[in-house]
Formats: structure tokens, sequence, C-alpha cells
């Protein structure tokens, strides 16, 4: 009920991701580096690593800074699936939030959010991509109606633990 509450009163905002913003974005992405299993990199990236996967001013794949009562607090962002043409309709759908942002309810506001931006760009599935031993996010994605479609055993190691990876898929424009 506290966590209700607690988002009841968020005033959560979307900003464009500009060039500008990736230092603070690297913060955050570090922080996932060094302390879980949320991205599968063992050492901090460079910032010109991270605009190689999250695009600014794409017409179809978008990213926005998250803030919360205007406190920044995270990004996020839909990413190309595969570098193929025939797979355009389907999105990577990726957030991160700084730790002290987590277990509030932001995420499900954010998955909501991007799921309008990607139907607006015409794009039709919703792909999340999960380290097997992150419950948190699991819970999250299952909460917003995605299935899980996927589950690789074993292809990932960080901190001497051998990890799956789960893929969770939700179609919003079904044809």
């Amino acid at each position: 009920m506290l966590e209700y509450l607690i988002y009841k009163y968020m005033k959560i905002r979307y900003i464009d991701i500009k060039a500008s913003d990736f230092d603070f974005i690297k913060e955050i992405y570090d922080y996932y580096i060094v302390n879980s299993t949320a991205t599968y990199y063992t050492e901090r990236i460079s910032v010109d690593e991270l605009k190689e996967f999250i695009l600014t001013g794409h017409k179809k794949y978008k990213s926005f800074l998250i803030k919360v009562n205007n406190h920044l607090c995270g990004f996020c962002y839909l990413s190309q699936y595969k570098k193929r043409q025939a797979y355009d309709r389907t999105a990577e759908v990726s957030l991160y939030l700084k730790p002290e942002f987590t277990g509030q309810g932001i995420g499900k506001d954010i998955l909501n959010y991007l799921e309008k931006v990607a139907r607006k760009n015409g794009i039709s599935v919703l792909i999340g991509i999960i380290s097997g031993d992150n419950d948190r996010s699991i819970k999250l994605f299952e909460r917003c109606g995605y299935e899980k479609c996927a589950h690789y055993k074993q292809v990932g190691e960080k901190f001497n633990k051998i990890l799956d990876v789960v893929a969770y898929q939700k179609i919003i424009i079904k044809k």
C-alpha cells in the first residue's frame, strides 16, 4: 500500500536524451556494471560505446531521461532488436534507475510510456532481455503484461557466477 501511495504522488516526466546527457547516463550504467547483473558488461564502457546502443534523435528508436518530482533518476530507451529490416516491427526495451529510485513503481510507468511511444512509431512487439537472476525486473515485466518467450541457459558469467538470460515479449499491435 505504501508503494502505491508514493507512486500516486510522483510526477514523472520523460525528456529526450541529448548528447550532453551521456555523462549522467554513464554514471548510472557504470553502477549497474560494477554492482549487478542487469548488464553483462564486466568493465565500465565509454560514452561512445553507450551511444552505439542508446540512440539520440532517432525517429523510431527513442531514448529518454526520467525525471521524478524534478529529480533526474534514470534513463530508458527503445533500441533496434536486430539490424535486419524484417525485424523493424520489433524493439528491445531497456530502463535503468538510480538505485534509490527502484522499488517505487516507477518502472511500470516507464514500460507503459515506452509502449505508447513504440505504438506511435509503428513498433508492434517489445522485447526485454533480462538476467535470469534479476527477479525484480522479471516481476516488473510480468506485471506489465510481458510473457516469457525464451530462456538461454548458462550463457553469461559475471562475478564468478554462471548466468541465464531470459527474454520477455509483449505484442502491442496485433496483426
